[in-house]
Parts: C-alpha cells; structure tokens; sequence
C-alpha cells in the first residue's frame, strides 16, 4: 500500500480554499453572462438558448464545490444520501458543460460553413430538442455516480463520501470519459473550427482575422484545461499506475481542479472574448456607474451574441 498521508495534508489545505474561490469567480461570471443575455438578447434565440444551458451546466457544477471544500477540509458531513447527489451533479455538471460546448460548435459551424442550408433548420425548436437530448444523455452518464458513491466511516480521515465501484466499473468510467466526453469533442472541436476558419479566410468578411483569433483561443483554451486531466487518468491505467508514484497523485488532483476551473467559468471565455458582448458588458458599466460615460464608447448592440 502507498503511503497517502502527504497527500490528504495537500488536498486539505489546498483544495478548500481553491474550490471557494473558484466558487465565487463562477457565480459572478456566469450571472454576468445572464444578466447580459437577458437585458441585450433575444432568449429564443439559438445561440443563446444554448449558451442558457450552458450557464446552468456551470451552475449545476459550481453548486457542488462547497460540499466538495468542507468535505476536503474535515471529512463529509452530509449524510450518504447528499454524498450520492452532489457527485452526481458534479457528473451531470461536467458531462454537459462538454456536450454544450461541443453542440454551441457545430452549431457555429453550420451557421458558417452551411449558412444557407442551415438558417431554415436553425430554429428555436431545434435548440431546445438538441438541449434535452444532451441532458439526457448527461443524466445517464452520471447515474454510476449516484450508484456507486456512498459514505464510509475511516479510522484516518473520519467520514468520506467515495467511489466504492469495482474495477471493472471504473475502467468503463475512464473509458467514458474518454471517448465521450474528450476525444469526440475535441474532433468535433478541430473538424468545425478548421472549417469555420478556412470558410472565414476565403471570404471578406469584416473582421475575420478576429474571428479566426477568437476561434484558436476558444479551442487551445479546451485543449489546455481539459487534456492533462485525461492524459493523467491514462496513465493511471497503464503499468506506472501499479507503482507507487509521489508526484502522480499530486498532477492528477492539479490537473482534476484545473479543468473545475475552466468549465465553471467557459461561458466567460465563450462570450467575453466576443465583441458584442463586450459593448453590451460597457453598456451596463455605463448605465450603472456614472463616472465611465465619459470615457466609454458603447458600440450598438445586437439581438444575438458573435
């Protein structure tokens, strides 16, 4: 048996504080991001109807981190029954986080790419049944969580909510997560975003060299929160994972809480790097603060979001 007491000192004073800070960040920047899709957009509107959902996956997700921080700091407090549903919402959270960004680019794909073709399918109605197709297929990935999570009493640690499933069942997690939840997205990522730029480039679009830069940050950005995580968790699978490894532990809670980060906040990135949604972001600085209207010039706004 490896000895784990460095790294349960780490977890306890590291990971409390990050989760409420991480927390705090998610909760103002996504209620940013509502405030200004409900004040400057039309609600049923396609892109927006997505960007919704995708503000409730970071929602859902974000909600679980307190649970997660007193649970790290002293042991879980919540009875077995709260240990079930938090990891799952923490599940459903990620899983379609992912799922939402992935549809809001092949969304932009065809809107780019097949612009003709796509403006009589690319209807409210359409968004919406897309929507309840990736939280139903985020439900049920996430149900092996509520199954499988449970409460144990530890001479060491005191009461713990963890994952009591079988190896086999944790290979089929890994390989879920895999296959579903990275390496699909990130070609759907790579496919439409290629497409979408060389589309952009061969026309005279305004602006179309900050289209393109707005498109390579958005896809490095995925690649970089969220491949070390799973990179890590492969490796765990392979021979090196049978050995007792001091740093490997220690990457792979890094690695875990920097992809917590990137989907509680995404939709920042997804919308503040858009020009649009930074006139609207002044809009509301000059409506509220007195002393910018001055100094910021508000360019007119638009009913759907770049």
């Amino acid at each position: 048996m490896c000895d784990t007491s460095d790294i349960l000192d780490f977890t306890k004073n590291f990971l409390p504080p990050f989760y409420y800070v991480i927390f705090t960040i998610s909760i103002l920047g996504n209620g940013v991001v509502l405030l200004v899709v409900y004040k400057f957009e039309k609600l049923n509107s396609v892109t927006n109807i997505f960007l919704i959902n995708l503000v409730a996956s970071n929602i859902i997700f974000t909600l679980t981190l307190p649970f997660q921080a007193v649970h790290h700091s002293d042991q879980w407090i919540f009875g077995e029954a709260l240990c079930k549903l938090v990891n799952s919402a923490d599940n459903l959270g990620f899983y379609s986080s992912i799922l939402f960004l992935t549809l809001m680019t092949f969304d932009r794909y065809l809107a780019v790419v097949h612009c003709v073709a796509a403006s009589k399918r690319r209807q409210s109605c359409y968004a919406i049944a897309l929507s309840a197709v990736v939280w139903a297929v985020s439900l049920l990935a996430s149900l092996d969580s509520f199954f499988h999570f449970t409460t144990e009493q530890d001479s060491w640690s005191g009461w713990t909510c963890n994952d009591t499933s079988g190896s086999e069942w944790k290979a089929y997690g890994l390989y879920k997560q895999l296959l579903l939840f990275f390496l699909f997205p990130l070609v759907v990522f790579v496919y439409c975003y290629v497409r979408i730029t060389l589309t952009v480039l061969a026309t005279r679009m305004v602006g179309k060299h900050r289209t393109v830069r707005l498109i390579f940050v958005i896809v490095l950005m995925f690649f970089i929160f969220w491949s070390p995580y799973n990179i890590i968790l492969f490796l765990n699978e392979t021979r090196y994972s049978k050995e007792c490894d001091s740093n490997l532990p220690y990457v792979e809670y890094v690695t875990r809480n920097v992809a917590r980060f990137y989907f509680c906040i995404n939709p920042v990135f997804y919308t503040f790097l858009g020009r649009k949604f930074q006139d609207h972001v002044r809009g509301l600085l000059v409506n509220h603060v007195s002393c910018l209207s001055s100094v910021t010039n508000v360019s007119g706004s638009s009913k759907t979001l770049a």
